[in-house]
């Protein structure tokens, strides 16, 4: 592989008219829009999914986890595969196998063909968030890439607020296929405008992929993810345990094999840039902290306070719709501060929403549902553009692609436990199997069982204010790494 000299910290992107580049921004914001749009649509879905298809109630929330899942282990893959062939090459790859992948698990009909096609599509998924980081820094110049993040970040919220609001309706009035239906003539339409106007303009360089840690990595996610979510409906037993210990033991494998490797799936060398390995981990840690509230508000809203799924998605609307509305501007705001401020600032106020659900109730009124998701939903839009920035700045420019992908992978590990960990605190004090229940929208809790829940939902969100708290102390130390120098792109 070639390196990257290290003066090309600041490179600009080619000349572009400015329409062309806002129509491919556009194209960038709508494939986050739809990956988006499925990562919260499918949570409504779930106990319709659940009744039609006759999957156990163990099994059903892998439609989730395991989208996310193959998206984890494939971000730095195909972020690879992007600066080996192209990266408006791979975007575009992962618009078409995401719309396949829609299409089929509109047409599935039983517990392993939807779980089988949501891995498909997550294989797009995959495709389009790994190279759509390292789109947009081909396409705009370093002091201005925080506004584009800024509007990547209004894609995503827009996606979510569509997947509730969309999602509830379809759930509810017409049938959960159509979740998947959607996604066919938005990302046609999407997939159409990109072959117009996005470009090719990075030179591309020769990589190898990696095999053996892309297979330790996921047996080993998925040893710890299946015994974790087994421990949500079982008590503990010898199979829980050997699941544990083998996952744990693979991904001890994983990182020795990452260790050796000549161009490993988590590229070590990338660490020794200064920021880079704060702003990855501080990414982990705010997914492990926060991506579990949307399902512990709904599980609180819908067992205690026995809303339905609907109803009690829509409470949580303004927070997405506020925090896509900022995105812009905090993006313009670590263009001209630097990503540190902005970035812990947001992840301050995220603690402060975290500690306002922490303090739900079965009286509370709901206004302060909504509350807390505007206040979250704020700190998220300071965070993201600005760690979004804050990865690409500190990247060289020859491995945009793997750097774009490795965000997104510690990203999603975060995400992929974060509801596992969530699920075993808060059913800690009813059975496991309920609490599960609950989650999915079967059930719901009345009297001394609600108020014990609300107990378990509290440590949960507390446990998810210590991470966050993590986070932001990492955000923070790249105060005094901000001024090193950057070191030459891996080989």
């Amino acid at each position: 592989m070639t390196t990257a000299p290290s003066t090309t910290s600041g490179s600009t992107a080619p000349a572009t008219t400015p329409t062309r580049t806002g129509l491919a921004l556009l194209v960038v914001m709508t494939g986050v829009l739809i990956t988006a749009v499925d990562t919260t649509i499918v949570v409504l879905a779930l106990p319709p999914i659940e009744k039609d298809l006759h999957i156990a109630l163990a099994s059903v929330i892998w439609v989730i986890i395991g989208y996310l899942l193959v998206i984890t282990l494939l971000a730095t893959q195909v972020g690879r595969l992007g600066d080996m062939f192209g990266r408006v090459r791979m975007y575009e790859a992962g618009f078409v196998l995401f719309i396949a992948g829609s299409a089929l698990c509109a047409l599935s009909w039983n517990e392993a063909s939807i779980i089988g096609f949501r891995l498909l599509q997550g294989l797009g998924g995959a495709f389009i968030t790994a190279n759509s980081g390292a789109v947009i820094a081909d396409l705009f110049p370093v002091h201005q890439r925080g506004k584009a993040y800024g509007y990547n970040a209004v894609g995503w919220s827009m996606g979510a607020v569509v997947g509730i609001v969309l999602g509830g309706a379809i759930v509810t009035y017409v049938s959960w296929r159509w979740i998947f239906w959607i996604n066919v003539p938005i990302g046609l339409a999407a997939v159409l405008l990109a072959f117009r106007v996005l470009r090719e303009s990075a030179e591309r360089r020769s990589h190898r992929l990696d095999p053996a840690g892309m297979v330790t990595l996921g047996l080993g996610l998925f040893g710890v993810l299946w015994a974790m979510t087994r421990l949500a409906t079982t008590a503990f037993d010898a199979t829980v345990t050997g699941y544990l210990i083998g996952g744990v033991v693979l991904i001890g494998a994983f990182v020795w094999i990452e260790a050796v490797q000549r161009e490993p799936m988590v590229h070590l060398s990338l660490f020794k840039v200064p920021t880079m390995t704060p702003s990855l981990l501080a990414s982990l840690f705010q997914g492990l902290g926060n991506f579990a509230v949307l399902f512990l508000v709904i599980m609180y809203l819908q067992g205690p306070r026995g809303l339905s799924p609907i109803h009690a998605s829509l409470l949580l609307v303004p927070g997405y719709v506020i925090g896509g509305t900022l995105g812009p501007v905090s993006g313009r705001l670590a263009d001209r501060l630097g990503p540190v401020v902005p970035a812990t600032i947001g992840l301050a106020v995220q603690v402060a929403a975290l500690f306002m659900y922490a303090h739900l109730g079965l009286t509370a009124g709901l206004w302060l549902v909504v509350v807390a998701s505007v206040v979250n939903g704020i700190g998220g839009s300071f965070f993201f553009p600005a760690n979004n920035a804050a990865v690409m700045k500190a990247s060289p420019p020859a491995v945009f692609g793997i750097s774009s992908g490795m965000l997104r992978t510690f990203a999603n590990i975060g995400m992929v436990f974060s509801f596992a960990v969530a699920i075993l605190i808060a059913s800690r004090s009813i059975p496991r199997h309920l609490a599960f229940a609950i989650f999915v929208g079967s059930t719901s809790l009345h009297g001394r069982a609600a108020a014990a829940f609300t107990s378990g939902l509290h440590s949960a969100f507390y446990a998810s204010m210590s991470m966050m708290v993590v986070a932001a102390v990492l955000s923070a130390a790249r105060a005094s790494r901000i001024r090193g120098r950057r070191q030459p792109a891996p080989s």
